[in-house]
């Protein structure tokens, strides 16, 4: 009965039928109650969004227990997700870490560190975040997440020191482990089925078996890699052969989650699925590889390691294209580049990326033409080896995964070569391949997205564009060009950018509230209406559509309905720092500079690093005229982001209102090398200049400016100032007309109308007037 009722929630939750999987485990739970079941049931609460359902499910059983050390791993980890998603930091720190027993290990290995990382992020212990997400890189290099909540920190090491040979090997290792540990497992599971069977007086080939392919064997749950000793719990519940899928909730990772050692299996990714249809929009290959080869695997047969390696080779030959057809593509491929190569995860590469020809891929790759870089550059040629590479590693008919070894390397080779890694019978020489191809590829995504979070965005474009056309031109990576851009303050680029992102991956909303802001700054108020509209059919409960329609808004001028708006966003999302930023500009527009103040720092509590947030604290201070304050704040972003111009000027503005004018015109020098497009530096240092009555090199930087910014009004004013200082009034006359001519604002207005009327009074008048 319990291993009927745990098969049937697993098969629930597979199919993501999670009312009758928590149904059904309430069941299970009451007659078998069991701290196994138990982590079934919150496992069931968890997929279906009701962490605090979970989380009363476990506090309710921990304390029937005399101490932590009596718990399983498993349960103190999703009792610590629990926590995390109910935003109860403490507990779940407790959970992950007891304080009453500070020997205990950290459940789940990577994972665990992961979530304890994140969870010293948000309560501002940065170096012990820091430790632990370095520790679950070093337990699963594969762990990107990890990696990029350390380039946010500012703490990422080079990624080719991460990703090295060493982490290759390491992932070797893992895998040939946990090939060893599976296939062990899997042949204890045949040995009590075929005993349940023989009992029963049912043959292996029955029609009654074979009604039931998928059985209690733990190879038809997906995702689990952890053995019979990671779920513990009753021993009844073992020797049924039914053991609940607990991996849902774990972060990705190919380390084993409790208390084994070994790694699971890759995702297989060169097998094609029985019944897939890898042209159907909208799922992933290996997503759907991996669910669809668990649901339908077939039936193991007891034949000695001959015949196994036959049948293996006769059920690759025979299901899906034929590997010798896509060998002999790849041969074909050196006499006519032209020819289309289909990969073992049915993709087809060919120049059409996301459109259908080659000028859709040019579209796609229209953010490079302004490196000076064509597409065609790419090396096309690469790319087929890539992907015949791909094919014949999965092949385990292929020469190249037999190396030739001696001693026990070889009985090794031998052993490892017939047991299935991710799918696939594989030799250590091809894990070690593929684990290096794989390192190769996020070296390159990992030193962009490092040097992007550095702020050397130019360098990370650099590195971007070297990445092959089919990674390029994914969602993410156009995201982080797009951003990049930004940062560079070229709103087009990255305007083009995060259209194309929309374009590869019009599902995903990641960056899109960055995009908002861009098209707010470029003024494309038709756009922004129809981006928001479409990110809130999209999903109205993601903080960045609500981030999209404020930034509308506050484009019209309606700053009420805008801070509305953001404010929604961070009901929504309360660790979305940028939203809480958002709220601060709205404020600061208002004039309600303490509340404004109180959401920058809001944000600074979620990212220290999140540099616009300091530049708004010191733009508020500088409106209060609280210098020193404002130099603080100003200096903490400009550590953060060294390259930004407009930091640079407004640091050299702080510094000016402090007297401290030398530091203040090296500043405005260094922001103008910056970016010699920004005007700001500009007008500022020649601001300065006339504070210090340097009225000549103050026109001759003015009239540089107009060549970068002809139709501002301030430049034109300021110009009228100088010559009416130097009694020039003819030409002070003409320049104040001109400011006005361009329609200033209103206090602008009124400050050069006054300046006209008092244009022949002495300045040591006017100043006692």
């Amino acid at each position: 009965m319990e291993a009927i009722l745990v098969d049937c929630v697993n098969h629930s939750l597979r199919h993501f039928m999670h009312r009758n999987a928590i149904f059904m485990c309430e069941r299970l739970c009451a007659e078998f109650p069991s701290e196994t079941n138990l982590q079934l049931l919150a496992g069931c609460y968890l997929q279906n969004n009701q962490a605090y359902a979970a989380y009363h499910i476990l506090k309710a059983f921990f304390f029937s227990l005399l101490s932590v050390g009596t718990q399983m791993a498993q349960s103190r980890y999703l009792f610590a997700i629990s926590c995390f998603q109910m935003d109860l930091l403490n507990e779940a720190e407790a959970a992950l870490c007891p304080t009453n027993e500070p020997g205990l290990e950290v459940p789940n290995g990577a994972p665990g560190h992961y979530l304890l990382g994140l969870i010293y992020r948000y309560t501002d212990r940065s170096k012990s975040a820091i430790h632990h997400f370095k520790q679950a890189l070093s337990i699963d290099p594969l762990f990107w997440a990890a990696y990029e909540e350390l380039c946010i920190l500012g703490a990422a090491e080079e990624a080719a020191a991460v990703f090295d040979e060493a982490a290759a090997l390491c992932i070797q290792k893992q895998h040939m482990n946990h090939a060893s540990a599976s296939q062990n497992l899997s042949i204890s599971n045949e040995d009590r089925n075929l005993v349940s069977a023989r009992n029963f007086g049912l043959e292996d080939g029955s029609p009654r078996q074979s009604k039931h392919p998928q059985g209690n064997n733990l190879r038809d749950i997906p995702g689990n890699y952890h053995g019979a000793t990671t779920l513990g719990g009753s021993a009844s519940h073992h020797s049924n052969g039914g053991l609940p899928n607990l991996s849902f909730y774990n972060t990705p990772s190919p380390m084993v989650t409790q208390l084994s050692s070994v790694a699971p299996p890759p995702l297989c990714r060169n097998m094609q699925p029985n019944g897939s249809n890898p042209s159907m929009p909208g799922f992933d290959n290996s997503a759907r590889s991996t669910v669809n080869s668990n649901m339908q695997a077939p039936r193991r047969k007891f034949v000695d390691e001959g015949k196994l390696r036959k049948i293996s080779g006769r059920l690759f030959s025979d299901s899906g294209p034929r590997r010798s057809t896509r060998l002999a593509a790849e041969a074909g491929a050196n006499q006519n580049t032209s020819s289309t190569l289909v990969a073992g995860n049915g993709t087809n590469n060919s120049p059409k990326y996301l459109g259908g020809s080659k000028l859709s891929s040019l579209a796609i790759r229209s953010v490079t033409v302004r490196k000076g870089q064509s597409w065609v550059n790419e090396n096309y040629d690469e790319g087929i080896r890539n992907e015949a590479f791909d094919d014949s590693r999965a092949n385990n008919t292929s020469s190249n995964c037999s190396p030739s070894l001696t001693g026990d390397s070889r009985s090794l080779e031998t052993e490892v070569a017939t047991m299935p890694v991710g799918g696939v019978i594989a030799s250590p020489s091809c894990i070690l391949s593929g684990a290096l191809e794989i390192l190769g590829l996020l070296r390159t995504l990992g030193e962009g997205y490092r040097l992007s979070c550095m702020y050397r965005c130019q360098d990370a474009l650099d590195v971007y564009m070297k990445l092959p056309h089919k990674h390029y031109n994914t969602g993410w990576v156009l995201c982080q060009v797009g951003k990049a851009y930004v940062e560079l303050v070229d709103y087009l680029e990255a305007d083009r950018a995060f259209s194309l992102a929309r374009r590869a991956s019009p599902y995903s909303l990641e960056g899109l509230d960055v995009y908002s802001t861009v098209l707010y700054h470029l003024k494309e108020d038709m756009k922004l209406s129809y981006l928001a509209q479409e990110l809130i059919s999209t999903d109205r409960l993601a903080p960045q559509s609500w981030c999209a329609i404020g930034n509308c808004y506050s484009l019209q001028k309606d700053h009420e309905t805008a801070l509305k708006n953001f404010q929604r966003a961070v009901q929504l999302d309360s660790r979305f720092a940028y939203a809480h930023t958002l709220c601060g500009h709205e404020y600061v527009a208002l004039e309600d500079f303490e509340k404004g103040i109180k959401s920058y720092q809001s944000a600074l509590r979620i990212d220290a690093r999140h540099y616009k947030s300091w530049h708004g604290l010191g733009m508020v201070y500088l409106r209060q005229e609280k210098n020193e304050f404002s130099e603080h704040h100003f200096r903490m972003a400009f550590q953060i982001n060294p390259c930004s111009s407009v930091i640079m000027s407004y640091l050299g503005t702080a510094l000016h209102a402090l007297k401290r004018n030398e530091e203040a015109l090296e500043m405005m020098e260094r922001a103008i090398l910056a970016d010699k497009k920004n005007p700001l530096p500009m007008y500022q240092k020649a601001n300065i200049l006339v504070s210090l009555e340097s009225f000549g090199e103050a026109l001759e930087v003015l009239k540089e400016l107009k060549e970068y910014a002809p139709r501002e009004s301030s430049v034109y004013a300021l110009m009228g100032r100088i010559y009416k200082r130097r009694n020039i009034h003819d030409e002070a006359m003409l320049h104040f007309g001109l400011a006005l001519d361009l329609k200033p604002s209103a206090t602008d207005v009124a400050t050069i109308k006054a300046a006209i009327e008092k244009l022949h009074v002495p300045d040591e008048l006017e100043d006692s007037l």
